[in-house]
């Protein structure tokens, strides 16, 4: 076929995964194996991602960041972890117990179980054993993901709304008006990978970007999900769950102690998820990159695939650093209309570009045609948002000229407790009287006054 590669249809299921029947067949003490390094890594990660947090924005901003506990400060989460766990728990008085000790469980525990699909690497030979380098995999795995993640805000939806304070439901709402709003747009972003790639499993999709990887021929969705997930994870700039400076400490109000730890190892371990589903979606997951291959053809074979898989994991790690230490926090008006007004509408209009290209190449079409009639879309979609973005600026400065007269009428008006005030056309005192000495000290006056005096 000379049009695109790797459509829907089962003949391209089959030829874009390598199939389900390499999961389920090993040995149980390889599947805890399996387990318990995810676990491990998980809280690894955990501990370096706080410590990388405040080291690298530490740098960003010009200061050394935590430098005591341990050789360059590596081991301060571990000591921030312990001073928390040691600390006093304290349950504020004619809260809802049940809901609030469940909701920090119900909060980290998804986050734990959307992990096990994830391909680090291909089959290898682990205790003489043939197996992948992933826990699992279904032929839904990439809905687990939407699915952990949704149920992931009932816990902090329900610790907010349990501590019987105003700051914290406000907290909660916040989080769920959020998660709606950009999990919508990350699914969205899911179905163009899933039209390209044939196939909802994570093996299939990683499978599926031998020839090239998705963040290149689907960039605005992978450039959508980058946004979402930082969305999704209440990271800055999107951090309005939270948001000191209005609502104290948010859904985390009333909390402390160990479920303070449950809470703040929830976001971390959430972003660690997002960030490993980037890396499957879009960046190939395990496989080197294409020039590697080139020059050593066994760069996708053994253990080395999970070098590459860790490589691109921890460049989007960075990325949540990077946007943290430099964007401030937006408004809450601002947060949900780029939800609802921008990133939906686009991802709708892409995903019917994607499907109209994939259409020309089950027909046969070449890359030249349905790569110029994908290019051909976007400039069009382009160029009516950047026609409406001018008029919708115009109607917004002709509004608020508006307002603003509105606003100038009801100053001066007595009903609206305004009073009356002076035109500023009208002429006044003090320049009338300059007015006067200066026609007095000219020169005809001068000569005048001279003249009748002589005579």
């Amino acid at each position: 076929m000379t049009g695109v590669p790797m459509l829907s249809g089962t003949a391209a299921q089959v030829a874009a995964e390598p199939g389900l029947e390499a999961f389920g067949n090993d040995p149980w003490w390889i599947v805890t194996i399996k387990a318990l390094a995810i676990f491990v890594f998980l809280m690894v990660c955990v501990l370096m991602m706080i410590m990388a947090d405040r080291k690298v924005m530490g740098r960003m901003q010009q200061r050394h960041g935590p430098n005591r506990f341990g050789p360059w400060g590596l081991l301060q989460s571990l000591a921030d972890g312990v001073k928390l766990s040691l600390k006093e728990d304290l349950i504020p008085r004619n809260v809802d117990k049940a809901v609030y000790i469940a909701a920090p469980a119900i909060a980290a525990v998804p986050a734990f179980i959307a992990f096990s699909i994830i391909p680090v690497g291909p089959e290898v030979t682990m205790f003489g054993v043939e197996t992948r380098l992933q826990l699992t995999d279904l032929p839904i795995a990439a809905l687990l993901v939407l699915a952990t993640a949704s149920i992931g805000v009932y816990g902090i939806v329900l610790g907010g709304w349990a501590s019987q304070s105003p700051y914290a439901l406000l907290g909660g709402l916040r989080a769920s008006a959020q998660v709606i709003s950009y999990e919508i747009a990350m699914g969205l972003s899911f179905v163009a990978v899933f039209i390209f790639s044939g196939t909802m499993t994570t093996s299939g999709i990683v499978e599926a970007q031998k020839p090239l990887w998705f963040a290149i021929i689907l960039f605005p969705s992978f450039l959508i999900y980058l946004i979402t997930m930082i969305g999704e994870t209440n990271r800055l700039p999107f951090d309005l769950a939270e948001g000191e400076g209005e609502i104290v400490g948010g859904f985390m109000t009333e909390y402390g102690s160990m479920k303070f730890t449950m809470f703040f190892l929830a976001e971390y371990v959430n972003m660690v998820t997002v960030a490993a589903v980037s890396v499957t979606f879009f960046l190939g997951g395990y496989l080197a990159p294409g020039p590697l291959v080139s020059v050593w053809p066994g760069a996708n074979e053994g253990w080395w695939p999970a070098l590459w898989w860790l490589l691109k994991f921890m460049a989007v790690m960075f990325l949540f650093i990077w946007t943290r230490g430099s964007l401030p926090r937006t408004r809450y008006d601002q947060l949900m209309a780029l939800g609802w007004k921008i990133l939906i509408p686009i991802q709708l209009v892409w995903i019917t570009v994607v499907a109209t290209m994939v259409v020309l190449g089950n027909e046969g079409f070449g890359y030249a045609v349905t790569g110029g009639v994908g290019l051909g879309f976007v400039v069009v979609i382009a160029a009516v948002l950047a026609v409406w973005r001018r008029q919708h600026n115009k109607s917004k400065a002709a509004e608020s000229a508006e307002r603003v007269e509105e606003a100038r009428a009801m100053r001066t008006d007595p009903a609206f407790g305004g009073f009356p005030v002076p035109p500023t056309t009208a002429p006044h005192y003090g320049s009338s009287v300059l007015a006067e000495r200066t026609e007095t000290n000219s020169p005809a006056s001068t000569k005048k006054r001279e003249e009748v005096t002589g005579a």
